[in-house]
């Protein structure tokens, strides 16, 4: 979301992405895909998206060019591996509210962290937006009376929310957005649920 949103806005978007078959997704969807090492030589922003742990690491930051924006929008602040940045660096300063700049030891380059590494929506900005909480909201909600409905038959593990919540939810969205979209037919339904047509 956050690639295709920076590339809406016309952005040359690198995707650094380990796993293969969202690799994939990436290339077919028209984006550069490459490991975080050549990236970083590249980057004039770097946004983390991971949800996991050291994303963006030392040897990133030796590559990067003076004056790199970095921010995580995944997860805790631990996607950018903040202890090695400053143990790379000699000067640390808070420029403005939620924008740290760091001298690298070469003294040449400048990297600038924003919002501490924290997720920078919360952080340094209002938090979600009320047109994403809504859903995650109204899917928590009814996912939650489905599994009360359903609780005689579930076992104790994870479950996906299930796919009827999701269009519900997506219909409710679209409806409230005045966007109306097609019906599937009963015969297109059946084709799409059928391996007796066709060759």
């Amino acid at each position: 979301g956050l690639a295709e949103r920076a590339k809406g806005m016309g952005a040359n978007v690198i995707v650094v992405e380990p796993k293969a078959v969202e690799a994939l997704r990436a290339h077919l969807n028209g984006f550069r895909v490459m490991p975080m090492a050549e990236a970083a030589k590249h980057a004039d922003i770097i946004v983390t998206v991971t949800g996991g742990k050291a994303a963006v690491q030392n040897g990133h930051f030796k590559l990067m060019k003076d004056g790199v924006v970095l921010a995580n929008s995944g997860h805790f602040n631990v996607e950018i591996n903040i202890p090695a940045l400053e143990k790379l660096s000699t000067k640390k300063r808070t420029i403005r509210p939620f924008v740290e700049e760091y001298t690298v030891a070469d003294g040449r380059r400048h990297l600038y962290l924003l919002g501490e590494g924290r997720l920078i929506n919360l952080a340094a900005a209002e938090g979600h937006p009320a047109s994403v909480m809504d859903m995650s909201f109204a899917t928590q909600a009814l996912a939650s009376e489905w599994a009360v409905k359903n609780r005689n038959r579930l076992n104790p593990q994870v479950y996906d929310v299930p796919k009827e919540v999701e269009d519900w939810v997506a219909r409710l969205k679209l409806a409230s957005m005045r966007i109306r979209i097609d019906k599937l037919t009963k015969e297109q339904e059946h084709y799409l649920t059928s391996w007796t047509i066709g060759t």
